[in-house]
């Protein structure tokens, strides 16, 4: 019975020394991060994975990290318009979307996320894709982490880095080449808004051919920004840009 008691109390032990283990692992990862691009993402791997496979003539991934400093401010305005209004309010989590997204999905039809942009971005950059309780629990667990460690300015900038805007086109940079053939800085409110209005389903929608639930999702997001007020809804996590 020693001996069985000892067993335990060693596999306690090395339990709870995993969990921290895994906890530091944790911290220090997302710390690096506050500071470090993301090489890439699991998802940026998947798709490039899947377009070698689908034997694509051109299977790599378009991704080039900017910071806020070098993006138009009404890029990060659009996806807080389109994305996640109380992005400055909440902690995030935005629990009246999520009962509401709860309450749409009882009903049938199509599956709605009440993700905000900060669960989007623990997501994206940690964990990979998936609906089981695990990876939801996992993201919700990053979720703190990074707004306790990184603050709303930095969750921003990464998700607008990493955000998929077509079909292996990853961020506001490689998507504003692509379809505008213009840098990040240099785009404007009503492109913007057309960035944003593909979040949903980048791959079935598409800001090079707009269709006409795109365009006309573009407007509502348009006027959506105007209604927060502009860029000044978002002013107090943009970043002071030099005066050239």
């Amino acid at each position: 019975m020693a001996k069985k008691r000892l067993g335990l109390r060693q596999l306690k032990l090395l339990f709870v020394k995993l969990l921290i283990s895994l906890f530091l692992i944790s911290v220090a990862w997302v710390l690096v991060y506050r500071w470090v691009a993301p090489p890439a993402t699991l998802h940026m791997l998947k798709r490039r994975a899947e377009a070698g496979a689908a034997n694509k003539e051109n299977p790599g991934i378009k991704y080039k990290f900017v910071t806020l400093e070098e993006m138009s401010d009404q890029l990060p305005l659009a996806v807080v318009a389109s994305e996640d209004q109380k992005f400055l309010q909440h902690n995030g989590f935005d629990f009246d979307a999520i009962s509401d997204a709860f309450e749409r999905n009882q009903k049938g039809g199509n599956i709605r996320g009440g993700s905000t942009i900060s669960q989007q971005v623990a997501k994206n950059v940690f964990l990979w894709h998936g609906r089981s309780y695990l990876r939801k629990a996992v993201e919700a667990y990053f979720t703190v982490l990074i707004e306790v460690l990184w603050g709303k300015q930095r969750i921003l900038e990464v998700y607008l880095n990493i955000a998929e805007f077509g079909d292996g086109v990853f961020g506001v940079e490689a998507a504003s080449q692509a379809y505008f053939k213009k840098p990040a800085s240099e785009v404007g409110r009503w492109q913007a808004s057309l960035l944003a209005a593909v979040l949903p389903n980048p791959i079935r929608y598409s800001a090079n051919r707009p269709s006409g639930y795109i365009l006309s999702r573009r407007v509502r997001i348009a006027r959506a920004m105007g209604r927060l007020g502009g860029t000044v809804y978002i002013k107090e996590i943009l970043p002071v840009k030099d005066e050239k």
